[in-house]
């Protein structure tokens, strides 16, 4: 058997301590299947003191993050604190100069360094591995990376910010406020105590910009993305969307144009019984739409200890198994040298609330037409006038009280299509349904400066 794969943690908390417990509990069964032993020589983290139920005895500990990446005597670095900057940016750098593998969890640095760590890691030699930067536990990223080579990608989207499709879910099934379930995410530990980041959609353009790389082939450009939160979503709003047949959920969407490479993450209304609208609370899924493979969805947990500890020991595994020069995949699935500028396309249209406030639905109509109307606010039923061709049908008014935009054709798909419409009157647009309100404008994804 080959000489043991030491690793040093840096960061303790959740994630940490489920990998180094997972790691020690399964040691005889991953010595077998990687074809030599994984073991932890050095840890970092902020407090040293700290209890977190696990056996730290006999491990290295370093103080300083940048001297563990290059000086613990380690082949693969584990980053796990978190964070653009530094110690995170720093010591990923610094172990990648030195030769040393890393694997990380962290999406923000990636989104703001990823092309920058991916041109050291191939100067020297390394391997820079992030499943679980992207949908927890979700191998996306090898799928994009490494599986679906050969494919041209032409849209993925999903879900992929547990927090904001734990409120959606509960708003829905409970009736309860924005406010209110958020309340509860933050009891159940599903949201931060400053959750701005998850529920403004920085999280998600995150992870989408890096999904957007691996599937276009282009430079990483997450302050590109139209931004949009979750923040203004009402009951009124869930209760409307449920009344047409449609489940509001936060989607981030990545698709190839004409003009370029659309990114976009904002509130959508999916139709009710597409596999997609039924991801309920933390749980994540990704759809990627391809010419060879076609459509793929996986499904499964975002976020949490194990299920994040899991993809990162995925990584760790794939490394332990590949020998000097024999597998050194690029970080973002082609050369960094070889990634397309991104080039941004002009951004499809929504319709707002202006053009739709009330829209009329013939119920027994054979396809959806709609006429405006004056109406008070909120749904109802109503019968069409008697010289209506269609005088028998009955009609549902609703009105969206904030400004949820929406497009109802009578068959009407999850996401934009490739093609413009030439309109945004009533019929088939292929548009999403996106809120927007006055903050809608897009967001620079790593300052959180809007422009």
């Amino acid at each position: 058997m080959a000489d043991a794969l030491k690793i040093g943690i840096a960061g303790l908390g959740t994630v940490g301590a489920s990998l180094v417990r997972i790691l020690q509990d399964r040691h005889e069964t991953l010595a077998t299947t990687c074809g030599r032993a994984i073991e932890i020589t050095a840890v970092t983290a902020r407090d040293r003191s700290k209890d977190r139920g696990v056996d730290l005895a006999g491990i290295t500990w370093f103080d300083d993050a940048v001297s563990l990446a290059s000086q613990g005597g380690i082949d693969v670095f584990v980053e796990l604190m978190g964070g653009t900057g530094d110690p995170a940016y720093a010591s990923v750098k610094a172990a990648l100069t030195h030769g040393v593998h890393v694997v990380t969890a962290n999406k923000a640095l990636l989104a703001a360094h990823g092309i920058e760590l991916a041109e050291i890691a191939e100067k020297h030699g390394a391997l820079l591995n992030y499943e679980a930067a992207v949908a927890g536990g979700i191998p996306v990223i090898k799928a994009l990376r490494e599986s679906m080579t050969g494919n041209t990608i032409s849209r993925v989207y999903g879900i992929m910010n547990g927090t904001c499709n734990y409120i959606l879910t509960k708003m829905e099934k409970e009736g309860l406020s924005f406010e209110a379930c958020l309340k509860e995410a933050q009891r159940l530990g599903y949201a931060e105590a400053d959750p701005a980041f998850d529920i403004e959609g920085n999280d998600t353009a995150h992870k989408l910009s890096i999904l957007t790389s691996l599937a276009f082939g282009t430079a990483i450009a997450a302050d590109d993305i139209y931004l949009e939160g979750i923040t203004n979503i009402s009951i009124e709003d869930i209760q409307a969307a449920a009344d047409l047949g449609y489940r509001i959920k936060l989607l981030g969407v990545a698709q190839r144009t004409e003009s370029g490479i659309e990114q976009r993450v904002h509130p959508t209304m999916v139709p009710h019984d597409t596999v997609i609208a039924q991801v309920d609370g933390v749980t994540n899924a990704v759809a990627i739409e391809s010419d060879i493979l076609g459509e793929l969805l996986m499904v499964g947990p975002g976020a949490g200890g194990d299920a994040t500890a899991s993809a990162v020991l995925g990584d760790i595994a794939d490394i332990a198994k590949s020998r000097p020069g024999a597998q050194h995949v690029p970080a973002f699935g082609r050369p960094a040298n070889a990634l397309l500028p991104y080039k941004r396309a002009r951004m499809q249209s929504h319709e707002d609330s202006a053009a739709l406030r009330t829209r009329f639905f013939p119920i027994s109509a054979p396809e959806c037409r709609a006429t405006r109307a004056d109406t008070s606010s909120g749904s109802k039923w109503s019968t069409a006038p008697e010289s209506s061709p269609m005088s028998r049908s009955r009609w549902r008014t609703t009105t969206f009280r904030s400004n949820l935009s929406c497009s109802i054709p009578s068959t009407m798909p999850i996401l934009p299509s490739r093609r413009r419409s030439s309109s945004l009157r009533m019929r088939p647009l292929r548009l999403p349904c996106a809120k927007r309100s006055s903050r809608s404008r897009p967001r620079d994804t790593l300052s959180g400066n809007r422009r």
